[in-house]
């Protein structure tokens, strides 16, 4: 039992209980009140000791009476970016407010997220409840799930995780962003006690990689002599990913080489465009976008503006410095998914996917 609890607990029953008495006993009983209430806590503060003194307690500077249901004893300790929580051994309702692909992948199915409408993971994500929206999540829908466990991410929680740790236990991820996915999968496995299971999928994909590799030199083309270029239209804009992006450390992983205009580090990247994965261009410098093959991709968040988006790249294609492209000369310029801005292991092999579709099946 958290004696700290208790004490915080007591004080403000007390205190409620006073409030009611106030507005319904005459003055002249507040005396015998006040001394009734003081007798009635000292009597319980010894009573809560007295069955403490056979217990574990388990320290907790901040913490305030929990919200959700009561969870299992058994905890472990887990360092994230807003400082150290104990979190249930074996989870078993968990809420994930970021990186759900991450959670899935790990072999948890959230009691919630607000994540579910990512086209690639519709699929696995059929049936989880929506919270809300990526940076706005319902605290009261999270409420009535009553988890033991709620993922999130500093960026967009940082604000509400004082309300979200008296839930339940939360873990908030560093928000370094997509392009530390691998970090992610680590803490959230820790979080999730599936550790064993991460070091599986980060061994799968390292195999995947050394096959892709081998069979692409066997081909004729060597992975470090491929420059390859990443590029995102928006509706009203062009974008280079950097080798910091989601897609930009698998390329690295697969040890493909990237055009000097898209080597910038999250930290070169940040300086000189406030945007640690992407470099946004203008038209006129859409040779800064040539490689010897070329991904791009339109994905957008609603219909009106993936339209937007698709327009806006055909609109691209019509450009005579498009035209000038190698990439576009050579006819490799393949348009990919959404998901090259994923965020965990399921995106990571849809990814290894089409460089073995486009690199290799079609080289």
């Amino acid at each position: 039992m958290n004696m700290l609890r208790v004490v915080r607990q007591l004080k403000f029953y007390s205190q409620e209980m006073g409030k009611i008495w106030r507005s319904q006993l005459p003055s002249v009983m507040q005396g015998y009140r006040d001394r009734w209430l003081r007798l009635s806590l000292l009597l319980l503060l010894t009573l809560m000791t007295t069955v403490a003194c056979g217990r574990d307690v388990v320290s907790d500077s901040d913490s305030q009476p929990s919200l959700s249901t009561p969870t299992t004893t058994e905890t472990r300790s887990v360092q994230h970016a807003m400082g150290t929580t104990q979190v249930p051994a074996a989870p078993q309702r968990v809420v994930s407010l970021s990186w759900l692909d991450t959670v899935l992948s790990l072999g948890v199915q959230p009691i919630g997220s607000n994540q579910v409408n990512d086209s690639y993971l519709q699929e696995r994500a059929a049936g989880i409840p929506n919270v809300g929206r990526s940076g706005a999540p319902s605290l009261e829908k999270i409420l009535a799930l009553k988890p033991d466990l709620i993922l999130g991410w500093q960026t967009d929680h940082k604000a509400i995780y004082p309300q979200l740790s008296r839930i339940a236990s939360t873990v908030i991820d560093s928000g370094e962003g997509s392009g530390a996915w691998k970090k992610t999968l680590q803490l959230y496995a820790q979080a999730l006690g599936k550790t064993a299971e991460a070091e599986q999928l980060m061994a799968k994909y390292k195999a995947r990689l050394a096959e892709f590799k081998q069979k692409m030199g066997a081909s004729g083309s060597q992975p470090d002599q491929t420059q390859v270029s990443v590029v995102r239209v928006y509706p009203d804009g062009i974008s280079l990913y950097l080798k910091d992006s989601f897609s930009g450390t698998i390329l690295a992983d697969a040890g493909l080489s990237r055009p000097s205009t898209q080597s910038l580090s999250a930290s070169e990247a940040k300086a000189l465009g406030g945007n640690p994965v992407q470099l946004s261009i203008s038209r006129e410098l859409l040779s800064q976008a040539d490689g010897d093959v070329l991904f791009v991709w339109t994905g957008e968040n609603d219909a009106k503006s993936a339209q937007a988006a698709q327009k806006q790249l055909e609109q691209l294609k019509s450009d005579p410095l498009w035209a000038n492209l190698k990439a576009v000369k050579q006819n490799r310029v393949y348009q990919v998914p959404k998901y090259w801005i994923g965020s965990g292991p399921i995106a990571a092999n849809l990814v290894i996917d089409d460089l073995f579709k486009y690199l290799v099946d079609e080289a």
